[in-house]
């Protein structure tokens, strides 16, 4: 099988690292069925070869592309524009994709979708998601309930579906939680990676990036914590199930 390809797109190793545990954990791969790239510490490859992957997961970040670039920071800025120039590949010649959180934002705002902090950003925490009809009909959902409690935080949100995607999950305080475009193009604002210690250990590391007031750490955690998440990594899981056997 070819391996997929993970790119992550968090500066903080403890952070990146606890993610790629979660995504390889969850998805059912190991080490050496992925090429990890850490978009902060090594730049793409300038001989990158798409074809020669099963798919790309494209992890989270406290990045924001709805940020004023003159508020970026230079590693935010590269970070963003090294993901953003696959984009146009992946989108052209619908090379599986599932993006995550970040990974949602990087794909709405390549398909002219707007992403925004002025509507829609949920706190840390559980919410109830909804399949929609094409949800429902969709691969990445077999055999999974209409509704399911998964993990987000996030201070952007896609406002709108992005023009030529397809909605396919909502949840009430932010109605685009999952999207597909084309057929092999998706991407997700909750974490189908996470579960309470994941985010326990994201709000310790994330305290002072403006998801929460700093007193409400504890309280978060322990809401975390006391969430049972289950459906979103078999998400991941039926992605990874789906395009290894396949490939792009």
């Amino acid at each position: 099988m070819k391996p997929f390809l993970i790119l992550q797109l968090r500066p903080e190793d403890e952070a990146a690292d606890e993610e790629f545990t979660s995504l390889i954990t969850k998805s059912g791969l190991s080490a050496d069925q992925v090429h990890r790239i850490r978009l902060d510490l090594d730049p793409l490859p300038a001989d990158l070869d798409l074809s020669a992957y099963s798919g790309v997961i494209v992890g989270g970040g406290p990045g924001c592309v709805s940020d004023p670039v003159e508020k970026k920071s230079p590693q935010e800025a590269l970070i963003e524009a090294e993901i953003m120039s696959l984009m146009p590949a992946i989108t052209e010649r619908d090379i599986p994709y599932l993006g995550c959180c970040y990974g949602l934002g990087i794909l709405a705002h390549h398909l002219g979708g707007e992403v925004s902090q002025h509507r829609f950003g949920e706190p840390i925490g559980g919410v109830d998601c909804t399949l929609s009809d094409a949800g429902v009909t969709d691969p990445l959902f077999q055999g999974l309930p209409r509704k399911f409690r998964a993990l987000v935080g996030h201070k952007e949100a896609v406002q709108d579906v992005p023009p030529g995607a397809v909605h396919l999950a909502a949840a009430e305080a932010c109605p685009i939680q999952v999207i597909r475009y084309g057929q092999n193009v998706y991407a997700t604002q909750f974490h189908p990676e996470a579960n309470g210690e994941s985010f326990a250990t994201r709000i310790r590391i994330y305290r002072g990036k403006g998801y929460f007031h700093p007193d409400e750490a504890d309280a978060l955690t322990a809401a975390c914590l006391a969430e049972e998440i289950t459906v979103p990594e078999r998400i991941l899981r039926n992605f990874v199930t789906r395009y290894r056997s396949v490939g792009a």
